[in-house]
């Protein structure tokens, strides 16, 4: 199996990072090799997404190892493993389709760590004779583990720093695009409702101006949230991003359109504020930071406020047209 990656599969990462190929970007599951790997080789365990399997694979260039892929429905490592999807059963149904047992001499699995949430290794055992072994996180790491056997301090380490949080970005912004067209449409039939029950002039002119605010609300929630993450007060996302559109909101009011009623004004910003506060709320599950139920928990609080803040602001939107 080739460990460089090729302008195919530099493609594939953009159209996965950017959320085209998402769905079904993904390599089928089962045995693979990388060097000349004998029955005293390594196997290391990935998911079938396939950004996961080149991250690995990448770094294997020298190394003779054996890749056993197991089917996530094309979900990364973490995720596969909340969902249940990457587990000590289905690496159990690889190891016996494989019939691992016969091509290598021992009985150790190389897991990733990022798995942990979904796989029991004591059912692992169990259920395939294998033992599995939490190795580094990062896919780079994975060299140095295997000349030392020992995942150190450092391996083990999760980090959210701003290239792994700019890599998020493309994602969260493109996969908006149907979102916003449909939001585009209501907000012009919206716009235009008025004492003389419909007025296109009405329809272009706020339906403009609410839709900026969207767009307004997109960036603060999707993008500057994420790169000032360190630097936002506030534990929970839907906070941070909460705190962004207040600050974003800020300067938009000093350019506000003229003509605006004040309810106007207070419709946009909430309705900036609600955006804002549920697209950073989405960076929940894109790091390690947040628990299973420190999201639900967080989901809980955030949604209310959120659900709120845009029907009222979509309400008071409506009302200063017979103003």
């Amino acid at each position: 199996m080739a460990t460089s990656l090729q302008r195919r599969d530099h493609l594939g990462t953009i159209g996965a990072r950017s959320g085209f190929l998402r769905n079904n970007y993904k390599v089928p599951p089962g045995l693979y090799c990388t060097g000349n790997p004998k029955k005293n080789s390594p196997v290391l365990v990935t998911a079938n997404y396939k950004l996961s399997f080149d991250a690995l694979r990448k770094e294997l260039a020298v190394e003779n190892c054996w890749l056993l892929v197991v089917d996530t429905r094309g979900i990364n490592v973490w995720c596969a493993g909340g969902k249940g999807t990457f587990s000590a059963e289905e690496i159990a149904y690889q190891v016996q389709r494989a019939d691992l047992a016969k091509i290598v001499n021992h009985r150790r699995l190389i897991l990733p760590q990022l798995c942990a949430n979904g796989v029991a290794i004591h059912k692992l055992k169990a259920l395939c004779g294998f033992r599995g072994n939490f190795g580094p996180i990062n896919a780079a790491a994975i060299p140095e583990y295997l000349k030392t056997g020992i995942a150190n301090e450092q391996m083990r380490s999760v980090t959210f720093d701003l290239k792994e949080r700019m890599v998020l970005i493309p994602l969260e912004v493109c996969m908006l695009w149907k979102q916003s067209i449909i939001l585009c449409l209501f907000f012009f039939v919206l716009s235009g409702i008025s004492r003389e029950l419909f007025s296109l002039d009405l329809a272009l002119q706020r339906g403009l101006i609410i839709t900026t605010v969207t767009m307004l609300g997109i960036f603060s929630g999707a993008i500057l949230t994420p790169l000032l993450l360190p630097w936002i007060p506030a534990k929970q996302f839907w906070l941070k991003g909460l705190i962004t559109g207040v600050v974003v909101a800020g300067l938009y009011s000093t350019l506000t359109p003229p003509g605006l009623q004040p309810i106007d004004s207070i419709a946009l910003a909430l309705w900036l504020l609600s955006c804002s506060s549920y697209l950073a709320m989405n960076f929940t599950g894109s790091t390690v930071f947040t628990s299973l139920s420190g999201v639900e928990k967080e989901m809980r609080k955030g949604l209310i406020f959120q659900i709120v803040s845009a029907l009222t602001a979509l309400t008071l939107w409506l009302i200063s047209a017979f103003l």
